[in-house]
């Protein structure tokens, strides 16, 4: 692409960058799409059995969106102070050094991203197959084949147009919602029956265990992991039409819109089940459809399908845009950091995410690996947001067009601090392989990032399937846009060069 430098002259071609196409629509269905999977559909009672009674259930899903919406204000700040796609890995990186950045985006790309994924396309199979196997649970190969072709497809999506990918995560955001809101409906029909037995306070207070410490922190557990997905956002901020603008808005919109689906969602499931029903049931809404809604019941199963369909969808979108931030600053190979000449699309690092993927479909006991990725997820956040802390004091007068009170983050650590510590105490075996998956990245950094003179053979290597995978994807360094100062030199297929801000991310 040796002409690529003119692309960007005026009257000529449009320069080959990342495009602006993400309005607050948009920006509102990727933050409540990655939210809402199919845990409110299949099973709520993780809050319930640890709470003890009905309205201290409700109560930590009001709570659990709470403390989401703290997060998430946090995450506004940081979103427009430093305005670069890549999340929570480009705050750290830019707060607390390369090292420590590396070891987030290397436990994401690793294992949290890919078993995340893993997982939801696991329950996306699982529920198109069951009315082909209505008896029984689906055949092991059929349920991973069919998983493997929804990943597949998706990944052509999204490689293909940025716009094909958010029109759908618009469509199936708006679809999971609709299903929600039939809940919802169904549920206020029952209260005016008077079907709210189970809603009284007399009822609603009956604790059937008294809740200790640990329950109360487990049940937050539950309810905090069913609310994450709030940040995702900000992994793709350079996309977005008007960030220091529409990032706050779709915030303030979202977050209060999934708060208040779950908290209804949860009292219209009280209005057709006792709690002993909803703790008996593996999959509450199913269980939901079947009392209430006769011959429509398969709408549930159906709505689990789309909402997981549209999730995977999400999940890509976003964690691409991880792969493609984390080359960018030199943390992975530069081939990661390209988009393709034609559709402005990061191809090669959503295959890198539809291929880590599939291994853990293939080799991983995804749902062991799950409890890991939970608590990863969780101490990044926490990480992060004593980011926000840090860089006020590191940098109190840098532009910040949005500035949150010290109140709010400061109260999110407190609760974060809370659940961290009897994470480690109830759970150490858990929370010990946590770690040293982050950990086994140090090697991997002072190896692959930090030791700068490499054998003049090992470079070449690099570069010889760098400038392979440009021909085979098309692709080339973005050039102008959003984050070109950032960006390396157009670079012709015939050689390759890391961007210009590895020497700066070894740091």
């Amino acid at each position: 692409m040796a002409g690529g430098e003119q692309r960007g002259a005026p009257g000529g071609p449009e320069p080959v960058a990342l495009k602006k196409e993400i309005g607050l629509v948009s920006a509102c269905a990727i933050i409540i799409g990655n939210i809402i999977g199919s845990g409110i559909f299949i099973s709520p009672k993780g809050v319930l059995e640890h709470a003890g009674s009905v309205g201290l259930a409700l109560i930590i899903w009001v709570l659990g969106g709470g403390v989401a919406a703290l997060g998430s204000l946090c995450y506004a700040e940081l979103g427009v102070t430093i305005p670069k796609s890549g999340g929570d890995y480009s705050y750290v990186t830019e707060i607390f050094g390369g090292l420590a950045g590396f070891l987030l985006l290397w436990s994401a790309v690793l294992i949290m991203y890919p078993t995340s994924l893993a997982v939801i396309a696991l329950t996306f199979s699982n529920y198109v197959l069951q009315p082909v196997f209505p008896n029984c649970i689906p055949p092991y190969n059929a349920s991973r084949i069919l998983s493997m072709v929804c990943l597949l497809l998706l990944t052509w999506v999204n490689s293909s147009s940025v716009r094909w990918a958010t029109r759908i995560q618009d469509i199936f955001t708006a679809g999971k919602l609709l299903a929600l809101a039939l809940i919802i409906i169904v549920g206020f029909i029952q209260i005016f029956k008077g079907n709210y037995k189970e809603l009284t306070p007399s009822n609603a207070f009956n604790f059937w265990m008294t809740p200790s410490v640990g329950h109360l922190a487990l049940a937050f557990l539950q309810g905090s992991f069913a609310f994450s997905g709030w940040n995702f956002l900000n992994y793709v901020t350079e996309e977005l039409v008007d960030p220091c603008r529409n990032l706050p808005r779709a915030i303030f919109i979202s977050i209060p819109l999934v708060t208040f689906v779950y908290t209804f969602t949860n009292i219209a499931y009280f209005t057709a089940m006792s709690p002993q029903e909803l703790l008996s049931s593996n999959a509450v809404a199913v269980t939901f459809g079947e009392k209430l809604l006769g011959y429509f019941s398969w709408v549930m199963p159906v709505s689990v399908a789309l909402s997981t369909f549209g999730g995977i969808n999400g999940y890509l979108f976003t964690s691409s845009r991880l792969c493609f931030s984390g080359a960018r600053e030199g943390h992975l190979p530069s081939l990661l950091a390209m988009i393709h000449v034609k559709h402005c699309t990061p191809i090669p690092a959503l295959l890198v995410c539809c291929m880590a993927t599939l291994v853990i479909m293939l080799v991983g006991d995804t749902y062991t690996l799950i409890n890991y990725v939970s608590f990863i997820n969780y101490l990044c956040y926490g990480v992060t947001i004593i980011g926000l802390i840090v860089l006020r004091c590191k940098k109190p007068k840098i532009f910040r067009p949005i500035k949150v009170n010290l109140l709010i983050p400061i109260t999110y650590l407190a609760f974060w601090a809370f659940l961290l510590i009897f994470s480690l105490y109830s759970e150490p075996i858990v929370c010990g392989v946590g770690l040293i998956i982050i950990l086994t990245g140090v090697p991997v950094f002072f190896l692959g990032v930090y030791w700068r003179n490499k054998p003049k053979s090992v470079n070449r290597l690099i570069e010889s399937m760098t400038c392979w995978g440009q021909k085979l994807c098309f692709v080339v360094y973005p050039q102008g846009g959003v984050a070109a100062e950032q960006e390396a030199p157009s670079a012709p297929l015939a050689r390759s060069r890391r961007p210009a801000s590895e020497t700066d991310a070894r740091n």
